[in-house]
Parts: structure tokens; sequence; C-alpha cells
């Protein structure tokens, strides 16, 4: 098994050099064990990755936006398949100050606010396959308008509450001189103007080669503005509203004649749901899960919204759980909205691959470029470590990446060990001895034959 072969659809915009590193890294990655810093990969290479050498790699200003894109064009696209681009950030922990990027981040693992590296991630996912694939990385950095946003919202947070008085009656309508909003205005938040940049290159780079029609974000971004982000790039947005959100009927009323027409009618009723919107209802022991879909209108958005209702109830209890999908497309049918946005979860298992094998947890660059690099690198090498699971070719087809690791790190071993000896083994032995030492440690007993593309 050789990496290099896999990396030649890179040699227009890397340089021979850049190249034959990153086979250099990638293979020592995959073989090494411990935590994966600059020094630890250098202990596990041979001629050509010194510390030296891996410094002024991770100094160097890579094409990383074209690198994943091309690495996925040529290695992992499959023609007839279905893909959507996928969102979300992540953070790494980090210590210190000194580091380039290093802010309060909120953690959802933690579920508090932690010092840590901010980065957003976008992914294509394959619908068949039920893949992702990480195509670009940016770091976060906030600034100083958000930080400034984030300070008076917690201020506002903390703030008592001021009681009425006895008798005091609560104000009726909207306050003196304010004026109607256009929904339709683009206002986008640093954040929003972030990923903005980030999809609107992306999409540039991919061009008419792969049509996407769907961006798949969380319900963080399901507000007006993510929907207009997505419209601004025709992409049609899939995400999740608050379980409080105030949808509405289209108005179908008798128009009296006077004033504006209306255009809202009554607020929908989650507990009291229409019978003719249910479009599925599935059991799994004491759950019972409901499936409704309409088109239905919120105050805040500019446009009207497909919304599916999934209502989960408990017969023994008798309690509900609500959750409320939504797209922009209102032709999309319920069953693929639903798939759509479970599929979104698969971006999440690229972070844990990132962070567990890739060294994304472990890097200690400071500088600007430097964690540019170690980031990017550590999404590169999930998609390669697909790309070299795709190609085992027999033996267990459940091999996963703790196997791969395995493998090379047997076939360093036995390439060592060869190393010593006086005369070399038979061709036939010698295949029978690194598939021996290559199953050593291996999840998955089964011996497996890998074979470069």
């Amino acid at each position: 098994m050789t990496i290099l072969p896999l990396l030649l659809c890179l040699e227009p915009i890397l340089s021979n050099t850049s190249l034959r590193q990153v086979a250099i890294i990638c293979e020592a990655v995959f073989t090494m064990t411990g935590r994966i810093t600059m020094l630890g990969i250098s202990r596990w290479t041979n001629q050509g990755g010194s510390y030296r050498t891996l410094q002024r790699f991770f100094a160097t200003k890579l094409p990383w936006l074209n690198i994943l894109w091309l690495f996925f064009r040529h290695q992992l696209y499959q023609p007839d398949e279905t893909y959507l681009l996928a969102g979300d950030e992540t953070v790494v922990t980090k210590a210190g100050k000194q580091t380039h990027g290093v802010d309060r981040f909120f953690s959802g693992l933690l579920q508090k606010p932690v010092g840590a590296l901010g980065f957003f991630a976008l992914s294509l996912i394959a619908v068949k396959e039920h893949r992702s694939y990480p195509v670009s990385l940016e770091q976060v950095i906030k600034t100083s308008q958000e930080k400034e946003t984030a300070k008076a919202k917690q201020a506002n947070r903390n703030k008592p509450t001021q009681k009425r008085a006895k008798g005091e009656s609560t104000p009726l309508g909207r306050k003196k001189g304010s004026k109607n909003r256009d929904k339709s205005k683009i206002d986008f938040s640093a954040e929003l103007t972030r990923i903005d940049a980030a999809i609107a290159a992306l999409l540039n780079l991919i061009g008419g080669f792969l049509p996407l029609t769907y961006l798949v974000l969380d319900g963080h971004f399901g507000h007006h503005q993510a929907v207009l982000m997505g419209r601004k790039n025709n992409l049609h947005l899939i995400s999740k509203l608050r379980r409080d959100a105030a949808l509405h009927e289209a108005f179908d009323g008798v128009y009296s004649g006077r004033g504006r027409r209306p255009k809202y009618g009554k607020r929908l009723d989650m507990k009291n749901l229409p019978i003719q919107h249910l479009v599925k209802t599935t059991r799994e022991e004491q759950w019972v899960t409901q499936y409704y879909q309409r088109v239905v209108l919120h105050k805040e958005f500019a446009q009207a919204l497909n919304v599916v209702i999934l209502v989960k109830t408990n017969l023994r209890t008798q309690k509900q759980g609500q959750v409320i999908l939504f797209s922009s497309d209102l032709e999309l049918a319920y069953e693929l909205l639903v798939e759509y946005y479970g599929l979104r979860f698969q971006i999440e298992f690229n972070f844990r691959d990132a962070k567990q094998h890739f060294g994304f947890e472990d890097f200690m660059n400071r500088s600007e470029e430097g964690v540019r690099n170690a980031a990017n690198l550590s999404f590169f090498l999930v998609n390669l470590s697909e790309k070299q699971l795709q190609d085992w070719t027999s033996g267990s087809p459940n091999s996963g990446i703790l196997d791969l690791k395995c493998y090379y790190r047997g076939l360093k071993y036995a390439k060592e060990t060869i190393k010593m000896l006086l005369k070399k083994p038979e061709p036939i032995l010698l295949e029978m001895i690194i598939e021996q030492i290559g199953s050593l440690g291996r999840i998955h007993s089964q011996k497996a034959t890998a074979t470069s593309s």
C-alpha cells in the first residue's frame, strides 16, 4: 500500500517537494502512536521527514481548499451519487493565549464556553453511501463587534426583569416610531458573512462539475437570514426551527375590503395538528411517531416554508416531544427532508475521526499558517483514509481506521526488520510476513490485501 500514487491528482497545485512531504507526513500519521505533533511525526519518518523539514512544511501557505476539492473530485466522487452541502462548527480546546485565534467558544460536548480554537467546516454528504467528505475548513476569528455583541447579550440576560406595578396594564401594539422591516433585505451577521464567503468560494471552485441543490445546517441557523444566505448562493436551506416557533396558516378568510389584505391566518396549534396533514405514522415499542407536512408562514421569514413536524408520543406516559424541520424548497417531499437533515450528522463523524486519529486535537502549532495547515491536514487525512479503506479489496469489509493504522504500523515494523536481513526472503514469503505482521492488533482480524490506485 502506497500513498503517493493517490496524491498525483494534486500535481497541478502542489510542487513535487510539497507532494513528497505530504506523502511522507500522511504515512507517518497512519503509522505512529501517541500524540500527533510535529515532533511525534518526525520520529516516525525516514529520509525527508526531519523535524526541521516539518517546521518548514507547516509554515508554508498551501491551497487547502483546492487540495481537498481536487482529491475528492479525482478519488472519491461517484457520478451516480447525490450530494448535499452541509456545514457545522467545531472547537478544539487550547490552553494559553499565544495560539492564533484562541478565544472563548461554546463547546457542545462540555456544554459551556471554553478556551479553544473554532473552525467551520463544509462537507459534501453522499446520500446513498451515508458518508461525509470534508471539502473546506476555515478558522473562526471573532471580530471585536462580535465580542461586544456577545457581552451585551450576556449582560441583558443577567439583567433582572422589572415587575409591573399592581393594576398596570400591558401596552398593546408595537413601540411608537417603529417601522416595517424588509424581510428580504440581506443583513448578515459577522458569522453568516464568514460562512457565506466560504460557501461562495467553494461553489466557485466546483463550478458546474457537481450540481448542488441543498445546504443542510443545524438548528442554530434556523432563521430567515440563513435562508437568504442559501438563496443568495442558489441553494435551498434545510434546518430546524425552535419547537415553540410561531407558525401560521395562509389567510383564506373573506377580505373585509378595508386596509391591507391579511396575509397570516390562525396560528398553528402544535397540540392539535390537522389530521389531513398527517403523512406517516410509525411505532417502535411504546413510542409512536407521527409525521405532519404542510406549507406555513412565519412572520420573521420573507417566504413560505415547507415544514415537517415530528410528534413523538410515549404510549405509557402520554408525554410528547416535537421536532420542526423546514426547507425553503416548497416541493421537497417529507421523506427526503427528514432523511437529508438526518444525514447532516455525518459531518460529526469527520470531527470525531480528525480528533481521535489524525491530530486535530493534538497539534501544538501557534502561528496562523501553522494552525491552518495542521487543522486542514487532519481533515485531508479523513478523506485519504476513506479512499484507502475503499481500496481494501479483500478480507473484512468492515475494516475501519484503527485497522488501517494497525496495518501501516505492521508494515513499518516488517520493512525495518527486513532491512536488517542479509538476504531478502522470497516474494511469496515476504508477502506472507507483511500480511501476518500487518494483521497484528487489528479489530477485524481477517487478512486483507490493499492495492494502490
